[in-house]
């Protein structure tokens, strides 16, 4: 029998004064009251109840462990109370790996809309660019840029990751603007490290797709870098347009070959598949969905 159930049974029968009593409040038989009360005396070594055919009353330890279950039963429908609550209400600690550039120039400034929506809710971002295990990191959510590989875990396809092609004012007045793609081939390329992007981009314009191989003299491991270079005019940079974009209108950077695109890449927010996942998960997702979403094909 479950000792948290023999306890509840024990104290409704001291509160109601008879084993039939608390059958009739509990809906079962006055013999599986007893039962239940034996079991819990033969499992503390005490009596708890003095027993007579006309009444029973509570021997002193009976007094002592009926004060303590009640304090515990309390506990426990308190715990459970908060348990029912969490399954409503997102609250916690998320903990959120994301690429470098998107969480500096996308997620981190729109996190605050979450947050107001969520106070309860706390979020550890953590931005990197390598590869990361989600269930063996700890994390609740990662963003991952690229095709997927077959996995067990679930994917909500966002906006794709689109880069832009530019330069600072300040390299275009010691070299001429590209005009095709290939003249890429004579201008320094500021490489990033991770993938094909260090030694080759592609461009994707009228005439179809154009792979160009890059002068890799400078490449870096880090977006933030390789934008701090070409602010300073040391060549050519192909980056994410929310890192780019703003500073293009500001006049900061050149947007080179306008009628050439880079292929979009594949973005999708993932976490591991759970029957009933946590409302802070359930919330955190459902928002990213909304904000960061691929808006659907005409």
């Amino acid at each position: 029998m479950d000792r948290l159930t023999s306890m509840a049974i024990f104290v409704k029968t001291v509160d109601l004064g008879s084993f039939s009593a608390a059958a009739d409040a509990l809906d079962m038989s006055s013999q599986l009251v007893g039962k239940h009360v034996q079991v819990l005396e033969s499992h503390l070594g005490v009596r708890l109840l003095n027993r007579t055919t006309r009444r029973q009353s509570l021997t002193e330890i009976g007094r002592v462990f009926c004060e303590r279950a009640r304090n515990i039963l309390a506990e426990v429908e308190a715990a459970e109370a908060l348990a029912a609550e969490t399954r409503v209400t997102p609250r916690g600690k998320l903990r959120v790996n994301v690429p470098v550039t998107f969480g500096v120039h996308a997620l981190a400034p729109n996190l605050t809309d979450y947050l107001d929506r969520y106070p309860e809710v706390s979020v550890d971002l953590v931005l990197s660019n390598r590869y990361v295990d989600v269930i063996e990191e700890g994390y609740d959510v990662v963003f991952r840029v690229g095709k997927l590989v077959d996995s067990s875990l679930i994917a909500r396809r966002l906006q794709p990751y689109r880069l832009v092609l530019c330069a600072a004012p300040a390299y275009l007045a010691r070299r001429s603007p590209p005009a095709t793609p290939m003249d890429l081939r004579h201008h320094v390329c500021l490489g990033f490290s991770f993938g094909t992007l260090s030694t080759h981009w592609e461009l994707d314009g009228p005439d179809g797709r154009i792979t160009v191989p890059i002068d890799g003299r400078i490449t870096m491991d880090d977006g933030e870098a390789l934008l701090s270079a070409a602010l300073a005019g040391l060549g050519v940079l192909l980056q994410s347009s929310e890192m780019v974009e703003p500073l293009i209108a500001a006049g900061k950077l050149v947007r080179l070959l306008p009628d050439y695109e880079a292929p979009a890449r594949p973005f999708h927010l993932l976490y591991a598949p759970d029957r009933r996942p946590t409302p802070k998960l359930r919330s955190f997702v459902d928002w990213v969905t909304e904000r960061f979403a691929d808006p659907p094909k005409k």
